[in-house]
């Protein structure tokens, strides 16, 4: 016998002509909007410490 039994009322339904398939995920239409703010905030933060950088190397270049 086996370990892992399948039982057939379990089963997904097999789409038929009438039903139609829905995707798993519209990636273009849902995208995470979480995700979106994140993405913004590590941009503006990733611009703001180069600009850092930048002016902290200028001013080592002068000698200040």
């Amino acid at each position: 016998m086996s370990e892992n039994p399948v039982d057939p009322a379990a089963r997904e339904p097999e789409a038929t002509a009438e039903t139609p398939v829905k995707p798993v995920m519209d990636e273009e239409r849902n995208f995470p909007r979480g995700l979106a703010i994140r993405l913004f905030a590590y941009l503006v933060a990733g611009h703001v410490l180069a600009g850092f950088l930048y002016l902290l190397f200028e001013a080592g270049a002068q000698g200040r």
